[in-house]
């Protein structure tokens, strides 16, 4: 949340406005998307640690 203000990009002139009045849940939904990423990238972890791709030679 500290990094989520208007700037404006030195070289581009370009501003960076996250405040969406066209979209009064955007930070709600973007802070969804990344709890579901989270949570899928833990499962994927999970499931690859129960495989056994490269396991001790016997």
């Amino acid at each position: 949340m500290d990094q989520y203000r208007v700037k404006t990009d030195t070289r581009s002139g370009i501003e960076n406005d996250p405040n969406r009045a066209d979209d009064e849940t955007y930070i709600v939904d973007l802070i969804r998307k990344v709890i579901s990423v989270s949570l899928e990238t833990v499962g994927i972890v999970e499931r690859l640690s129960a495989l056994d791709i490269g396991g001790e030679e016997s």
